[in-house]
């Protein structure tokens, strides 16, 4: 097409559709489609994104509205009795639009309270606090306990694995690949403890949001994404390509460990002291695996230096330090659904990569010079891969015991 053709009419056939599409939407919108049920009460959908107790004698909720219409507050109980409550901004709460509810009570520490939020329909949410106990605040001993958590369950473990590097580059080449086999079951098993914590998150989200789909399309961009990155370096060394791998290994177990930091922060704000931490012990002997798993690509080529290992361990258990502080002080099952979709995702990628490594490797043992699914499925493989993801699952109980 030539450029004279582009003028301003060929800018209003590309308008057009778009014109036709609002005509379409705005006779909707103002006729309802030709379809009235006035008899018909509106849809409602109100969730509780969390519930605080800074002081003795309030709860406050943070609620979210994710129905098409907006909702308003007429009554709020709590133990079956009716209590008085006030919102900012207002009452009333627009579509996808949030507001923070205030219930004046004296309440008791350790004990379970009940509540219903009573819209002007009748329609009732409810929202509960399991063990009533004061909310942390904000406080410079407050953020740095949280980050020392996150530490502890991540930058610390995963620090830990990857002392193991020199051990197992003395193994032989059986030994490496099965390392490398390894490194794909514990990746295997991070991917679908990673999706489903997203879809836990994202099943909280209100309707509107899409949650489980949004999960879902996100983890996938985020591998074509991914693997489109890696084409722009296919033709780098291959030491500086193992380096980069374990490199995106860290990124996306850093992504996961984000995730775990989310539920102890959270346990921790909500005052589970006893889950907050066995969460925190359960979780540091989860990771150490971990380590193995990023140096794992580069057993076998000239000792990196020092910093990158450094580099590495930071990459790899830092998030968990920021998401403990999220979970503390802001947690969004938004962004923990985004973060964890986006961490499937990166481990996805990396388990392609991985896998092509032990492809070549395995090859190159038994001197075929082009990469076969058959040479890579040699008993020391498969034990790896098995072994991979029976260390991942048992120390996972000692979580979810």
């Amino acid at each position: 097409m030539g450029r004279e053709e582009r003028g301003p009419a060929w800018i209003l056939l590309g308008l057009l559709p778009l014109l036709g599409l609002g005509v379409l939407l705005a006779f909707i919108v103002l006729n309802g489609a030709g379809v009235e049920r006035d008899d018909l009460p509106p849809v409602e959908d109100l969730s509780v994104q969390r519930v605080d107790l800074p002081t003795e004698y309030e709860f406050v909720l943070s609620v979210r509205n994710g129905g098409p219409e907006p909702v308003t507050l007429s009554q709020i109980v709590v133990n079956d009795a009716l209590w008085d409550f006030r919102v900012e901004p207002d009452n009333t709460i627009p579509r996808l639009g949030s507001a923070e509810v205030t219930i004046p009570y004296s309440w008791v520490e350790s004990e379970a309270y009940e509540m219903k939020l009573i819209t002007s329909t009748g329609t009732t949410f409810d929202a509960e606090v399991p063990v009533a106990v004061l909310t942390p605040g904000f406080t410079g001993e407050t953020f740095f306990s949280y980050a020392l958590i996150g530490t502890y369950v991540g930058v610390v473990p995963v620090a830990l694995g990857l002392l193991w590097y020199p051990f197992l580059r003395r193994l032989g080449r059986a030994g490496m690949n099965f390392v490398l086999a390894l490194t794909v079951g514990l990746l295997a098993f991070l991917v679908i403890d990673t999706l489903e914590e997203a879809i836990e998150s994202a099943a909280e989200l209100p309707g509107i949001f899409s949650g489980i789909p949004l999960v879902i399309l996100v983890a996938l961009l985020t591998v074509l994404g991914l693997l489109g990155v890696a084409r722009l370096f296919r033709r780098e060394p291959e030491e500086e390509s193992r380096l980069g791998t374990s490199y995106r290994i860290s990124f996306g177990i850093g992504l996961h460990n984000l995730g775990e930091g989310l539920a102890i922060g959270a346990a921790f704000a909500l005052g589970e002291a006893a889950l907050g931490a066995f969460l925190v012990v359960g979780f540091t002997l989860h990771n150490i695996t971990e380590g193995v798993g990023i140096a794992a690509p580069i057993l076998k080529e000239k000792r990196p230096r020092l910093i990158h290992f450094v580099w590495l361990a930071l990459l790899g258990g830092g998030p968990a330090i920021l998401g403990t502080l999220i979970g503390g002080f802001a947690f969004s099952n938004l962004l923990a659904a985004l973060f964890l979709a986006v961490g499937a995702g990166a481990i996805l990628q990396v388990i392609y990569e991985v896998g092509k490594l032990l492809l070549k490797d395995s090859a190159r043992k038994e001197g075929n010079k082009a990469p076969s699914l058959s040479a890579s499925l040699s008993a020391s493989n498969l034990a790896g891969l098995t072994a991979g993801i029976a260390i991942m699952y048992v120390t996972g109980l000692l979580v979810a015991a």
